[in-house]
């Protein structure tokens, strides 16, 4: 089959991690072209491996913005189907010339863009990728041996000075293409999952391109100036909570990245500090497209005869907020709640089930990507592994977090505890309560219950984790 670009011949954008207006290359590539175009989304095995919280999340989050985008005189169409498979039968019905994306750089949408992109091609129709989910192409930073980075703080000072190019302004008008049949939103059941607690949820979330922008707008307009004093205090709201909105693609990195500059540049105290967290996203996204096993094996193959626990009681408890250890078990209620975690929160709640538990961080790391909206793979895959300290530059194998000291130093008035924890307090706020509404029946659990008893003392489980890595370096031997 020749290939026929004529530009009448209509252009499906394929939707993904890509759910905004501005600042979006391949929506304003299309404006540009004049062509006709048609949005698709395809519900395929990619799709459905998400976790239950990142598909509710990813549905409320096309439940915003599909309207937005035909109101600009784009017609949409909803299928379920294997990608390739789905996107020739549109291509045909919808007489299309093109396939455009946006790039996303999880191992699992890698192999199977790359796949669609040649069958494409040798089918005679373009097949054309766009950038927008990080700032740096993976391929284009590397040290000075041509190879990726391994360590970040060589990487930060390798792409702070980099140019990051302006964000494009949001697309006004699109000329529309064929509309085409496909199913409705609700017919995908991306929140079936989540059964009771997407109520709950719901409560909690932000959803879409509007409420990304009044967060930046809201950081930047105050807590930036303290982010590096206060980001690790865990009642407060010193964060930008910007994560679930990166996730969807309801804001770019390049909009954040440009803020952030913006108020260094200003003299706000705390904006270096917070584009070296965005950097470490993408110092996170890098590694995982240079190693995409990043997500299931151990970084560091000398942690692979590590005597994990596998599945357990244990691990169970902690997975329900249950471990008798009040911060950790406020975190992982706040998980369960509201989809999201203090990133300090992460830490602590990582560091108790790998090192006092000893349990295999692949373990939490599953249990995140089902509960967390604002799932990213490649950071979630280097946190655990970073935590656990088999990862990339890793926090050294002997530092255990201690969650009472933690909780001492980030919640010294117990508020984060108290807004997530309802035994033993008779006056528990909404917050709290909600868990017990958003846990699956057969949990059984009750708010008016007795705090659970400690799984282990803190001081044997962290004996135990020495011993074990003493065991371990003394067999590096």
């Amino acid at each position: 089959m020749t290939s026929d670009l004529r530009p009448e011949k209509p252009i499906l954008l394929w939707l993904r991690r890509d759910l905004r207006l501005s600042d979006h290359p391949m929506l304003s590539a299309a404006a540009s072209s004049g062509r006709p175009v048609v949005a698709v989304f395809v519900c395929d095995a990619v799709v459905s491996g998400y976790g239950a919280a990142p598909r509710w999340r990813l549905g409320e989050a096309l439940r915003d913005f599909l309207p937005r985008l035909e109101a600009l005189g784009c017609p949409v169409v909803l299928r379920r189907g294997p990608a390739l498979e789905t996107l020739k039968a549109l291509i045909a019905e919808a007489g299309a010339g093109a396939v455009w994306w946006s790039r996303d750089l999880d191992p699992a949408a890698v192999a199977r863009d790359s796949a669609i992109k040649a069958a494409l091609k040798a089918g005679g129709v373009e097949a054309r990728s766009f950038p927008g989910q990080i700032l740096f192409p993976p391929w284009e930073v590397k040290t000075g041996q041509g190879g990726p980075y391994r360590v970040y703080t060589p990487f930060w000072k390798a792409v702070r000075g980099l140019p990051v190019a302006p964000p494009l302004a949001a697309v006004s008008q699109l000329r529309s293409g064929p509309a085409l049949r496909g199913v409705a939103l609700a017919d995908l059941g991306l929140g079936q999952d989540m059964r009771r607690g997407a109520a709950v949820v719901a409560k909690y979330a932000r959803i879409g391109e509007a409420a990304a922008q009044a967060r930046l707008a809201a950081f930047f307009d105050g807590p930036v100036t303290h982010y590096k004093e206060r980001r690790d205090f865990l009642a407060e709201a010193a964060t930008s909570e910007l994560s679930e909105h990166l996730a969807w693609g309801e804001i770019s990195p390049a909009q954040i990245w440009h803020a952030g500059a913006r108020a260094l540049h200003d003299g706000a105290a705390g904006a270096e500090t917070f584009l070296k967290e965005l950097v470490w996203r993408e110092f996170a996204w890098h590694l995982m497209f240079h190693f995409p096993d990043l997500g299931t094996k151990n970084w560091r193959a000398d942690w692979d005869s590590f005597p994990w626990a596998g599945e357990s009681a244990a691990a169970e408890r902690w997975r329900r907020g249950m471990t008798g250890e009040p911060v950790v078990d406020a975190a992982m209620r706040e998980l369960y709640v509201t989809g999201r975690m203090h990133n300090r929160a992460r830490m602590i709640a990582a560091s108790y089930l790998t090192k006092h538990l000893l349990t295999d961080w692949r373990i939490g790391l599953k249990w995140f990507e089902e509960c967390l909206i604002d799932h990213d793979p490649a950071a979630n895959a280097m946190g655990w592994q970073w935590v656990a300290g088999s990862g990339p530059d890793a926090a050294p194998y002997f530092r255990i977090f201690n969650p009472a000291s933690q909780a001492e130093k980030f919640d010294p008035e117990g508020a984060y505890r108290r807004r997530w924890l309802a035994e033993g307090n008779r006056h528990a706020p909404e917050t709290a309560r909600d868990f017990f509404g958003a846990v699956p029946q057969s949990w059984a659990l009750l708010p008016g219950a007795p705090a659970p008893p400690p799984l282990i003392s803190l001081a044997e489980g962290r004996a135990r984790a020495l011993a074990a890595y003493a065991a371990r370096e003394s067999a590096k031997g």
